[in-house]
């Protein structure tokens, strides 16, 4: 009897073990890969293999991953530093991915794009699944799914993403079974670097609005951020980078300039600098001014890298031989894929 029972246990666990094993096959063959198609939505768990620190944080939306070159940062300054962006990154979102990682670094500096504050509410599951499926689980993961969640989703399925992504079996592609267990990586720190050309040809139309007045939810979370910033004793600072579309209002403008003057922060938009960094919109852009091509987002980078030295006190770090070892390897492999490309100037 007793020979009898062990059997029944060991089968039921095997019963179990195979259950899990086939369960989590499933999940990592249907759900998105983010490699040949949307690469963006692979940068999140990106984060993960960094195995040195950073000086400065970014985060916020694809106006920081497609306009700013760590890299270049760390090439003409020796500045380390990381971007944390998505696409469409809200406030919130942006919020718990900088808490999840001030639990796990130091940085000197942190830097918010702020367009995403014109979003007061959740917006688009996709995009959502491009900012937090990548997170490892923790209570800042929770945070921002609670947060995130439009009312046709379900907390669960973040929990368990098969639930989610089951029916995708009409659109598993070659993509799908080559990065079944692995992943390329397909940023620079967080930057996706583009190499197109396509210049701005007209300025979009200034529609007016109704209301211009920031959500007090963006604003809420901007003090959250703040708050946060301060309790680990990280300075804050905010940015509007120099894209043309989308839309930044000047009344939106004022209400951040107001905000960063009250609170002590720094706040620079970089779009009304745009001259000054040396922005040309007929070769620095590849989709007509709505983010910047790799030439465009060096020319920036290497603008902040000089006010991050001479306004916020960063020092190079190209003494330190490991982490210049280090960034040495990141170099090598953005000129690479730089070589490629067909410069505009």
């Amino acid at each position: 009897m007793e020979v009898a029972v062990k059997k029944r246990i060991l089968s039921g666990v095997c019963a179990t073990v195979a259950v899990i094993v086939i369960w989590q096959l499933l999940t990592a063959l249907m759900t998105p890969k983010y490699m040949t198609s949307i690469p963006e939505g692979a940068l999140i768990a990106e984060y993960y293999e960094e195995t040195s620190p950073h000086q400065v944080l970014f985060v916020g939306d694809c106006e920081v991953y497609e306009n700013f070159s760590p890299i270049t940062l760390w090439e003409e300054y020796g500045i380390t530093s990381y971007i944390r962006g998505s696409a469409q990154q809200l406030i919130w979102q942006s919020y718990y991915l900088l808490d999840e990682m001030l639990r796990r670094e130091s940085p000197e500096a942190v830097v918010f794009n702020v367009l995403s504050v014109k979003y007061g509410t959740p917006q688009n599951e996709a995009y959502n699944r491009m900012s937090i499926d990548g997170m490892r689980w923790s209570s800042s993961k929770w945070g921002a799914v609670q947060a995130s969640m439009t009312e046709e989703e379900d907390a669960i399925t973040y929990l368990f993403p098969l639930l989610r992504y089951h029916s995708r079996w009409n659109e598993l592609s070659g993509e799908d079974i080559t990065y079944l267990f692995r992943r390329d990586r397909v940023g620079y720190n967080g930057y996706l670097m583009q190499t197109g050309v396509r210049p701005v040809t007209s300025q979009p139309p200034w529609v007016p609005l109704e209301d211009y007045t920031v959500p007090q939810t963006c604003m809420d979370y901007l003090d959250k951020m703040r708050e946060i910033c301060e309790h680990y004793g990280v300075e804050l600072i905010l940015i509007k980078a120099p894209s043309i579309y989308p839309l930044w209002y000047e009344e939106w403008d004022a209400q951040i300039a107001a905000y960063a003057e009250a609170h002590g922060l720094a706040y620079y938009n970089f779009l009304a600098m745009s001259e000054e960094i040396g922005i040309d919109w007929e070769r620095d852009t590849y989709d007509a001014g709505l983010h910047l091509n790799v030439w465009g987002a060096e020319k920036l980078s290497t603008y902040f890298g000089k006010l991050l030295t001479e306004k916020h006190g960063l020092t190079s770090q190209k003494n330190d031989a490991v982490l210049s070892g280090i960034w040495a390897e990141k170099c090598a492999a953005y000129a690479a894929e730089k070589a490629n490309a067909v410069s505009p100037y």
